[in-house]
Formats: structure tokens, sequence, C-alpha cells
């Protein structure tokens, strides 16, 4: 079974569709184990306290220095028996210590069609305003496994989406927003039924 912390900083509307697909029986073998923010504020915490999962506000800020924060981390993780991370909006970057400990057990989705639109900086409206400025014709959403590189792991899932003349970036970001909350529980389902191989950064499903 996946045991699972979910990261986030904003109103968790991804959370929020996982937690519905495993409530319908449709990502089986998953349980959320603990919640965790850097955001004291953020929606993703309320779902969760709303859900009875603990929610836990934990920023670098709150600590002396990074590596307390990650032994700090890394220690909530053991607490709760975590043995996947699943981001869910969170922006902040992972310390290279805790990928290495969850390695190619950490999962992100991306609000494009990686490796298009990926980076640092590549986050949020700046990907749909960088797909409208180029005048894309399809944009979509992407989960994938989560390395020491930004948007660079290893792709698990893609889904497309037809993007309209005058569609504005407000647009896309509903449409993509739509397509993240098929796909990424779908991704979750894929390793919880231990239909995910990864070879050499190549992911293989089956």
């Amino acid at each position: 079974m996946l045991q699972v912390a979910v990261l986030g900083s904003g109103r968790g509307s991804n959370f929020q569709a996982i937690l519905d697909a495993i409530q319908r029986g449709t990502v089986p073998n998953v349980r959320v184990r603990v919640v965790i923010s850097n955001n004291s504020s953020a929606g993703i915490l309320e779902i969760a306290r709303a859900h009875t999962i603990p929610a836990v506000h934990m920023s670098q800020r709150q600590f002396p220095d990074e590596s307390t924060f990650v032994d700090t981390l890394l220690g909530t993780f053991r607490q709760h028996e975590v043995n996947f991370i699943v981001l869910a909006g969170y922006m902040k970057r992972l310390h290279p210590r805790i990928i290495a400990a969850f390695r190619n057990r950490i999962i992100n989705i991306h609000p494009a069609l990686l490796p298009k639109y990926g980076g640092e900086g590549m986050y949020g409206m700046h990907v749909h305003e960088a797909v409208v400025a180029h005048k894309e014709v399809v944009s979509g959403a992407t989960v994938h496994i989560v390395d020491e590189e930004f948007d660079h792991g290893a792709v698990i899932l893609q889904k497309r989406v037809a993007i309209d003349l005058g569609d504005t970036a407000e647009i896309v970001a509903a449409k993509v927003l739509k397509i993240e909350h098929e796909i990424y529980p779908q991704a979750l389902r894929l390793f919880a039924e231990g239909a995910v191989t990864l070879t050499r950064n190549t992911v293989v499903t089956h």
C-alpha cells in the first residue's frame, strides 16, 4: 500500500481530486497519511483537516537552518510511515536529501506538456501565459517523477487539450486544471498497482 504524504502550497484542488478518487474506490491501496504545507493559510491544509488527515504547517523559516528543516521533514515522514510523496502545487524545491531518501517515489504534476514550458520560473500562470504568447494550439498536463532538476524526471502520464483562437491564459489554465484532476489520480493508481517500472529514466506502465 502507498502511504502518502502530500505537499502543497495553495488551495489543494489536485489533492481534493485525489481524495475524491480514493473515496470512489478508483485509486485503491492508497492512504494519505499526512499533508504538509509551507503556507499556514493554504487551502490544502483545510481540506486535510476536513478529512481528519494530519495537517502540518512546516516552513524553512521556522528553523535555524536548512539542515534542521530537512531533518524535521524527514522525521515527519518517518513518524507517519510515509513511503511515497505527492507534490500538489508545492512551491518549494525539494532538498536533494529528500529526493535521495524517496528516489523514484516522488511525483509532481506540471501544467504543460513537458519538456516544453518547464524549468525554473515555469509555474502557475507563468506557464499558461507563455503557452498563449507562443500561440500554441495544444497544451496539457504532465505527471512526472521528481528528481534534482526542475520538471525533469521521467514522465508517467500526459494528456493534451486543445487551445482555441482567442483563449486567454486564464481560459487555458482552466482547461489544463481539468486535465490535471483526471490524470493525477490515474498516475497514483498506476503506482499503487505496481504498474510502473523505471528503467534508465524511462517509465514503462503495464
